[in-house]
């Protein structure tokens, strides 16, 4: 089952799903169904012996194309209707073991290009109107399967994180005739406290406002330079920065770092978006090598973030944390 029901109290869709309480849990190395198909071995989700990078459809999805119709029927303050959208899965690599942090910066680069394809076909779709790239890596984040991989959901409605973001980038655009990410971007250029390392074409950053320790925003310099357009120039360029900011998180206590990594290209319903500037944000759920931050009281139920560390010192010891050659 699998349908969107009205939250009238937060005005936003919730999405139940409840086939996917059977999707695979963290399964022994050797039965991972993400890896290649080895012969005479049991069948996984990729049917050769290796491969490069793979997308495909999400056995346990979320969204679905067609969408079923729901099985209850909607309330008064609440209306239900299916469950519209695509679910895939992204995989990095055909190494159990390996995560992005450790792949070469050629991989990442290829893995930008496969975000570009399925953004600008996905987005394409009438009934899709945005196209969420994210990671989740790590237990302590809650995936169920270890293989380095992403997923990509194309909603049938912009969700609550992207709808704010894009009204507070509209309001900014209509009050100040510029983008607001532009000008913090030259805020935080100008400041350098913050800032973690930097390229050419993109700037990371841990951002004044960080409500997760560690949090580090990375965007392009050029207001125009959306996910979709990218030039092979530019996409190389957010290769090496990621590659960077990736280390930088694995070096900061020794330890392979788990995160969530979301990518926010505009929303594609046809709105209207001058002020939209792509921006891609890591959430680590780490405070200290040894202590997690638990999104508690506050931040679950007041939507009220409390940061445990201070930006500037937190840029700091990822600005300091060295890296080998690329």
């Amino acid at each position: 089952m699998s349908e969107l029901r009205w939250h009238p109290i937060l005005g936003e869709w919730v999405i139940t799903a409840t086939h996917r309480q059977n999707r695979t849990f963290l399964p022994p190395d050797d039965f991972c169904p993400l890896c290649p198909t080895k012969s005479g071995a049991f069948p996984t989700e990729v049917p050769r012996e290796d491969y490069d990078i793979v997308v495909f459809e999400n056995r346990f999805p979320s969204l679905q194309h067609p969408a079923p119709p729901p099985a209850v029927d909607s309330r008064g303050f609440s209306p239900v209707k299916p469950a519209e959208g695509i679910c895939e899965v992204v995989l990095y690599s055909s190494r159990h073991d390996s995560t992005l942090a450790q792949m070469p910066v050629r991989q990442i680069h290829k893995l930008i290009r496969v975000w570009q394809d399925r953004f600008m076909e996905l987005g394409s779709l009438e009934f899709v109107d945005y196209v969420y790239i994210f990671e989740n890596k790590g237990k302590e984040i809650g995936v169920t399967l270890t293989h380095p991989h992403g997923q990509i959901y194309a909603y049938s409605f912009i969700p609550p994180r992207m709808r704010d973001r894009r009204e507070s980038f509209q309001r900014y655009y209509a009050e100040k005739g510029s983008c607001m990410l532009c000008d913090i971007l030259s805020s935080e250029l100008e400041e350098g406290t913050r800032i973690v390392t930097q390229t050419d074409a993109f700037v990371a950053y841990v951002p004044f406002y960080a409500r997760y320790p560690y949090e580090v925003h990375v965007a392009p310099r050029r207001h125009d330079e959306g996910l979709g357009i990218l030039t092979e120039q530019t996409s190389a360029d957010l290769a090496h920065i990621l590659k960077t900011v990736l280390l930088k998180y694995d070096g900061l206590w020794g330890f392979s770092l788990p995160y969530i990594m979301n990518l926010y290209p505009q929303p594609t319903d046809g709105g209207d978006d001058p002020g939209w500037h792509f921006q891609i944000e890591f959430y680590p759920p780490y405070r200290t090598p040894q202590k997690l931050k638990y999104l508690a009281g506050s931040e679950s139920g007041a939507g009220s973030f409390i940061n445990d560390n201070l930006p500037e010192t937190m840029a700091e010891q990822l600005r300091n944390v060295e890296v080998g050659l690329l």
